[in-house]
């Protein structure tokens, strides 16, 4: 995981946590070109070892789904 990821990461996750609020994982794979193989499981495995739950993402679902940019261009584009 990039230090940059783990560092917003964990703001995210403390603000959510400090306002009762929910930290959800989303992926940004919206540039399909870059896309790395593995690095979304590589960002799922990161946040745990860091002890950064989720509540919410692409691996345990949610009422805020798709976790995925990709699969949410239907929402995007119906407003």
């Amino acid at each position: 995981m990039h230090l940059g990821t783990a560092r917003v990461a964990l703001y995210d996750y403390l603000l959510a946590r400090k306002t009762g609020g929910q930290f959800i994982l989303r992926i940004e794979d919206t540039d399909l070109k870059r896309t790395v193989p593995g690095a979304e499981q590589e960002i799922m495995d990161g946040l745990r070892w860091l002890g950064l739950q989720y509540d919410e993402g692409p691996d345990i679902g949610g009422p805020y789904g798709p976790y995925r940019q990709t699969e949410r261009r239907d929402i995007y584009q119906s407003h």
